[in-house]
């Protein structure tokens, strides 16, 4: 179990520096298509975290899934808000004329 563990952590790692760096190297006139892009993408995470947690193979690894769901369900509604915040601003505040 320890050496999958660390396996599991370096890749975790590994992940978050490269995304850390591709997503500091966006322009900001695409982060609300790349916004839409990892809402569906955390959709995923969820469904994962889900599986994580019926399978119920141990007590720790239903814990880690709960916690799981939870951080990716605020991260997917959080992705929502602010994707929609960000399109709010290119709406004109005008009436339209009919």
């Amino acid at each position: 179990m320890g050496s999958n563990l660390i396996d599991a952590l370096f890749i975790f790692m590994l992940a978050a520096f490269i995304g850390f760096e591709v997503i500091r190297r966006i322009s900001p006139l695409l982060h609300t298509p790349l916004m839409s892009l990892t809402n569906a993408l955390d959709a995923i995470a969820v469904l994962g975290a889900i599986v994580l947690v019926g399978e119920h193979k141990s007590t720790f690894s239903a814990v880690l899934g709960v916690v799981a769901v939870i951080a990716a369900t605020s991260n997917v509604v959080g992705g929502f808000l602010i994707t929609d915040r960000m399109l709010k601003m290119f709406k004109s505040s005008r009436p339209t004329k009919p």
